[in-house]
């Protein structure tokens, strides 16, 4: 989870999309622990790199529950999709 948070957040590496691919393998297994944190970055990777439908629903229903277990950041992300 560290790992990836600090893949994403480094301003050289973050924008690779390797990276980011990488960041979200390692996101996937704590988001379907329940992992708040994870599902919300996770999420977010989801709905902002991924090109098909089905990647972006699963990235917003990520996004929800995240929102319902009170993460900011998910709550803020899920306002601007669903405007």
């Amino acid at each position: 989870m560290r790992v990836a948070e600090w893949l994403l957040d480094s301003p050289h590496l973050g924008e690779n999309r390797n990276v980011k691919h990488i960041a979200g393998r390692l996101l996937k297994q704590p988001a379907r622990e329940g992992v708040v944190a994870a599902q919300s970055r996770l999420g977010q990777l989801m709905c902002r790199e991924c090109g098909n439908a089905r990647d972006r629903r699963i990235g917003q229903d990520l996004l929800r529950q995240a929102a319902r277990a009170g993460d900011r950041r998910a709550q803020q992300e899920l306002g601007l999709i669903e405007d």
